[in-house]
């Protein structure tokens, strides 16, 4: 139902184009048969007042040339409107696809964020009610609460990324760079996601020690986080993250790698849209809004780095993020 609904303005468009046509062709027909009959009228007015055969060859073929020379410019002008329609024609019709493409994944991105709102909030709201009904030991508390505090984390994330998504929008997104540890920080986020997300993925860092770059450390916080969230949505249970760093004269490497079902090779220059995600959002098991790959690439190019996704051995992706020193 929604497919048709959203190509019933297009097919709209399709007919008046092929309405267009026709009376373009119909009026280009018309033009030339009168320029015929305009012909054999004047043949009949010259024969009409007796001039004689020489004269009426002369003018006869005097006229047909102006004739011709009429129909090669209606001909001209003609391929140019066409030329022109076709042109405004594929404009026109991208402009329908792509605003049916950005409907479509706005919908995707509110039937998304209901869950993604929803799941940590009744979760915080079930272990807080847990801890005010029943007597648990401390140990028990403690994990409660920290599984509470998680999910307040995850939450808090996915309003950050939404407050970000709409002031990369709104070209309100400026970078504040200064010389950082990028290794700790590295490390600290690793084990920021390790408490959110863990034990559902395995996670393994192998950091270059003592790279430090010039940089903002709220934005490189935030891209390493989407990359690593990014990783787990899509990863089966118990697959390897693996976070690299590495360092050479002129850049900083940064590599997250996972294991799950990879990119295809035509989507890989479109997950970095905004709101796009592989998939329809009613039949995909993986949540999530469709804004972290788009977050990470704009704030990348903030800061002067460029990103890049490739097939993982034996399978998965690997997103490399390079910055230059």
């Amino acid at each position: 139902m929604n497919v048709k609904k959203r190509s019933r303005p297009l097919l709209i468009f399709y007919l008046l184009v092929a309405y267009v046509f026709v009376q373009f062709f119909w009026w280009t027909y018309l033009l030339l048969d009168l320029n015929r009959e305009a012909l054999a009228l004047r043949e009949q007015l010259l024969i009409s007042e007796a001039f004689d055969d020489a004269e009426v060859k002369r003018i006869r073929a005097e006229y047909q040339d102006r004739v011709r020379s009429r129909n090669w410019m209606i001909a001209g002008e003609g391929a140019v409107f066409v030329l022109l329609m076709v042109f405004g024609i594929m404009r026109v019709r991208n402009t329908f696809k792509k605003e049916s493409e950005l409907n479509a994944r706005q919908k995707n991105f509110l039937l998304s964020i209901t869950h993604e709102l929803k799941s940590p909030i009744a979760s915080s709201r079930l272990q807080l009610e847990t801890l005010l009904k029943r007597e648990l030991p401390r140990e028990k508390q403690q994990e409660l609460v920290a599984n509470a505090l998680a999910d307040t984390e995850r939450l808090n994330k996915l309003v950050e990324n939404i407050l970000l998504a709409a002031r990369i929008d709104n070209k309100s997104v400026e970078a504040h760079r200064e010389d950082t540890a990028i290794s700790e920080l590295l490390g600290e986020i690793a084990e920021q996601v390790r408490m959110i997300y863990l034990p559902r993925q395995r996670m393994e860092t192998d950091i270059a020690g003592g790279v430090r770059l010039m940089t903002d450390k709220t934005y490189f916080h935030s891209i390493v986080f989407n990359l690593l969230e990014n990783a787990i949505k899509y990863s089966p249970s118990g697959s390897l993250i693996r976070i690299m760093l590495r360092e050479d004269q002129n850049r900083v490497t940064l590599s997250v790698a996972d294991e799950g079902p990879g990119i295809p090779a035509d989507e890989k220059e479109r997950i970095f849209g905004k709101f796009y995600r592989i998939g329809n959002e009613e039949t995909r098991s993986a949540k999530g809004t469709g804004l972290g790959l788009y977050i990470v690439k704009n704030l990348a190019e903030k800061l002067g780095a460029s990103v890049s996704v490739k097939d993982n051995t034996p399978g998965g992706a690997v997103f490399e993020v390079s910055f230059e020193k």
